[in-house]
């Protein structure tokens, strides 16, 4: 790993009046309690402290179960009574954050540093309260857009929500102000790599405004709205921009997180051990190699809509590598696949070639077979079932993985979190421009992003994409963010914003047994099995597979629970009776209109 640039520094107590509590071990200062507000912001090492702290509660880090709420990877957070009015679940109300955000706006505008800087740092916090309000609203629609810290004391705290156009209009003026301020590129060589810059600012409006068009915020008129004509502008505007400053994607698709600094990224969340590390390693490893079980392994529903080799999916007639139906590819689900298969999956008979392990070692989940920590199945020649058959799917993630690290120190890992990558950009140029009469565009986009994956270009090509028409274009733009942005966060966000999200309801998980066969099909005896697996002897083909529902038991929850008024979450009730000016949703029984319409 390259040395990490930005150390996200945590604030001593003089920041408490801001409500942060946590500790300063960079800053030389003798006696931090002793320093009152107008010498924090007259300091310059204390209020760049300040911002950096910023960043820590503005942007999240790597987190397996990002995509358990899709078809992606186990788990069913969806269930009946996840959603309420008195609950907390999915209820994005971060005006903690913001009233931090606009201490730092009003300071530094206010403030003695020098102006260079202070514009520096103005053009960050700008942008991150642009970010911070855009997931408030993909939650909830309009809310109070807030933009200066509130008094306890002496202002009015019964705001009324804005409604969802001004929100819009507030966050693009507030990214505008911080392009005008921010520095154009940020190398991967600089000490303030991981900062924020016009790159990823101009991204993320473009980002923003697609989401302004989107059918989730206008429904009855999804694909004609004038919106898609702004979004179309801002994506190009931000693609032509990035591509100037050497932004492209990385060749390889392993290496966007291995090599960190890639040319591919747009925003890095720094990861430097043992200052900041993330739980990535030890939350999707085999458990006999880890720390902890992996919970969130990808499910038999994510292997089947990996494409093949030639871009089409097994059961499509038309293609190369046309397998027939699921029967069928269990049989050989892993053969002429999507190159990117092998760089996000791990699965049984697959060489692993993780430290600590001999070079020859592969990853094996059998029953009666592997090591008891990883098994799974029911297979009845081992007389018992496995004892995770609740929360294993036979598969791992495996995108990211950092092999160099053995079991002890899976808690150690620090590769960067890349938040915004240049093929996301890629994917709101193509969306925005397939929308505004620039298939072309779309296509083109679409191709470059398969062709680095390294699928086959075919006769026609078009990478095994089908592309006849802008309902098509608009499709694989779909299905294509589903494959290359898998497990990164994004799925359940898509189909949301495209208004698929009751694609889920009703949905089931599965998972794949391995069972040891020998070459003419019938089982192996377990007691042969086993030394040929301790030996690493026995491949991905020397097994049959069983599909099985995850979680296993009866007693669980076993699928999904969506409903329609998930398009926009509800104002939380204790927010209501707070402030009697908020109105609830009209979609939870309220007055508040949170689309655009």
């Amino acid at each position: 790993m390259e040395m990490k640039k930005l150390k996200y520094i945590v604030l001593g107590s003089f920041f408490a009046l801001c409500g942060m509590t946590t500790s300063c071990d960079t800053l030389d200062i003798d006696n931090l309690e002793s320093y009152d507000e107008s010498m924090v912001w007259d300091d310059v090492n204390l209020v760049t402290a300040y911002v950096n702290n910023l960043y820590a509660e503005c942007f999240g880090n790597w987190d397996a179960a990002a995509d358990e709420t899709s078809e992606q990877v186990a788990g069913i957070p969806w269930y009946l009574g996840t959603v309420t009015e008195t609950g907390d679940s999915y209820k994005r109300w971060t005006y903690t954050e913001i009233r931090h955000i606009n201490e730092a706006i009003q300071r530094l505008e206010q403030g003695t540093i020098d102006q260079e800087t202070a514009n520096g740092l103005l053009g960050q916090v700008y942008f991150m309260r642009a970010y911070m309000y855009y997931w408030m609203v993909c939650y909830h629609g309009g809310v109070p857009y807030i933009k200066v810290p509130q008094d306890r004391e002496t202002d009015d705290l019964y705001v009324k929500r804005n409604s969802t156009a001004e929100c819009f209009q507030f966050m693009i003026e507030d990214l505008d102000h911080a392009i005008s301020l921010l520095p154009e590129k940020i190398e991967s060589n600089s000490s303030d790599y991981g900062r924020i810059d016009q790159c990823f600012a101009k991204a993320w409006k473009a980002k923003t405004l697609l989401l302004k068009a989107s059918p989730q915020f206008n429904p009855s008129n999804p694909y004609g709205n004038a919106y898609w004509q702004e979004a179309y502008e801002a994506a190009k505007e931000a693609y032509d921009f990035c591509v100037a400053q050497g932004v492209s994607l990385t060749p390889n698709y392993g290496d966007i997180w291995l090599s960190e600094g890639g040319p591919e990224v747009i925003f890095p969340v720094i990861n430097s051990n043992p200052n900041k590390t993330s739980n990535w390693e030890y939350a999707t490893r085999p458990c006999s190699v880890s720390r902890d079980k992996p919970y969130h392994g990808p499910t038999w529903e994510f292997v089947k809509m990996m494409p093949m080799l030639d871009g089409k999916l097994y059961d499509d007639p038309t293609g190369k590598y046309y397998v027939g139906d699921e029967n069928d590819l269990l049989k050989s689900f892993w053969l002429n696949r999507d190159p990117r298969f092998d760089e996000v999956c791990l699965y049984n008979g697959k060489l692993y070639p993780v430290a600590g392990k001999p070079s020859n070692y592969r990853q094996y989940n059998a029953l009666g077979l592997s090591s008891p920590d990883d098994q799974y199945g029911t297979n009845p020649a081992a007389h018992t079932n496995a004892v995770n058959n609740d929360i294993y799917t036979g598969l791992y993630m495996y995108k990211a993985a950092d092999l160099s690290l053995v079991q002890e120190s899976v808690m150690t890992y620090d590769i960067d979190y890349i938040l915004m990558r240049f093929a996301e950009l890629m994917f709101i140029y193509a969306e925005a421009a397939n929308e505004t009469g620039h298939s072309d565009v779309a296509v083109e986009m679409l191709k470059q992003i398969r062709q680095r994956a390294g699928i086959e270009a075919g006769a026609d090509g078009l990478y095994g994409l089908k592309v006849a028409n802008r309902e098509e274009i608009r499709q694989a733009i779909l299905d294509e963010r589903n494959i290359e942005l898998c497990f990164e966060g994004h799925r359940f966000w898509d189909l949301r914003r495209t208004r698929n999200m009751m694609h889920l309801n009703g949905w089931t998980k599965h998972g794949i047994e391995a069972i040891a066969i020998n070459p003419d099909g019938t089982d192996m005896d377990l007691a042969e099995a086993k030394v040929k697996i301790d030996n690493n002897e026995l491949t991905t083909g020397d097994f049959r597979y069983v599909i099985h529902q995850v979680p296993y038991t009866e007693a669980a929850e076993r699928e999904f629970v969506i409903e329609e008024s998930f398009y926009f979450f509800p104002i939380q009730k204790v927010n209501l009776d707070e402030n009697p000016n908020l109105e609830q949703n009209n979609n939870w029984g309220g007055t508040f209109n949170p689309t655009m319409e």
